[in-house]
């Protein structure tokens, strides 16, 4: 079963003035579609082939770099496109508004926790939101393409958030300033889908 690139849901103007279109169409059409095409080549003929990403992450062997890479960068970047949204976002409430201010003390402290997450990540990686069996939620950060739910990986739970870190996500608008960049995020996340995410998961 090859994979293919995920159509985005929005326009890649949809996000302006949070992330600009053109960082948008590259990200989604060179790299996120290096990303899928390198993966179908890393398994094609083995029995990585048949399998969803979800087994294939989670199974991993983590010294085959090919796959860890870009079956990574595949899984992760197609979460990234889905938790955001121009329109009809709602906004955090529900069990995961409990679950966040149980663990974090109040929606404050958890965006705190999020965006430092994000902007102590040296170099390349991502921040996530993930969410364990219960319903407890956790933030933490992985480098590279790394991903929650791959073996080893420190990140704990399913990721139901993501926000990408790499330069090439932001650097065409922001530069070198990745904290405006996750401030941006902020606006633009899809709140009605991790929620739908977290319920599927807690």
């Amino acid at each position: 079963m090859a994979f293919e690139l995920p159509k985005l849901g929005y326009a890649y103007d949809a996000l302006e003035p949070h992330i600009d279109a053109r960082t948008m169409e590259i990200h989604h059409t060179k790299h996120h579609q290096g990303y899928t095409n390198n993966l179908n080549t890393a398994i094609a003929g083995t029995n990585l082939e048949s399998k969803s990403i979800e087994d294939i992450l989670s199974g991993l062997d983590m010294n085959n770099a090919a796959v860890r890479n870009n079956g990574g960068g595949f899984y992760n970047h197609t979460l990234y496109w889905n938790v955001m949204n121009p329109e009809g976002k709602g906004y955090l409430s529900g069990e995961l508004k409990e679950a966040i201010i149980k663990a974090f003390g109040s929606v404050d402290a958890f965006k705190d926790a999020f965006s430092k997450a994000a902007a102590t990540r040296f170099g390349s990686g991502w921040a996530w939101l993930c969410v364990h069996k219960g319903g407890k939620v956790e933030v933490c950060s992985t480098p590279n393409q790394d991903k929650p739910l791959m073996p080893g990986v420190s990140c704990g739970g399913t990721p139901i958030m993501g926000l990408d870190v790499w330069e090439h996500a932001y650097y065409l608008n922001y530069q070198n300033r990745r904290p405006d960049y996750i401030e941006a995020f902020f606006k633009v996340i899809n709140w009605n889908e991790v929620e739908r995410r977290y319920e599927s998961l807690k």
